[in-house]
């Protein structure tokens, strides 16, 4: 049960590998500005 142990955290990270008990980090997303509809309505007509 150490580095050459393919089920334990410790294998895992030396052979480099991921799975149940290793599991990769979810990345994180972007937040996004959501537009209401009165604004877009005033950015098309800007645009006119």
């Amino acid at each position: 049960m150490g580095k050459g142990d393919r089920r334990t955290k410790r294998g895992k990270i030396f052979r480099g590998t991921f799975g149940k008990t290793r599991p990769r980090k979810k990345k994180k997303t972007k937040v996004t500005q959501q537009v209401t509809k009165s604004e877009q309505t005033e950015n098309t007509n800007a645009q006119e």
